[in-house]
């Protein structure tokens, strides 16, 4: 019983970093098209 809950606890760890990784990658792609629009828009207005 002691293996599988450490067994469980390192899956969720890992999970949980493999998440945070991800996402960290998907806000900086959203970060750069939010500021191509905003220069798109700047450029517009110019």
């Amino acid at each position: 019983m002691q293996k599988f809950l450490k067994n469980m606890i390192i899956i969720l760890m890992l999970t949980s970093l493999s998440f945070l990784t991800v996402s960290c990658n998907t806000m900086q792609g959203a970060g750069k098209d939010v500021e191509s629009a905003g220069e798109t828009i700047q450029d517009a207005a110019e």
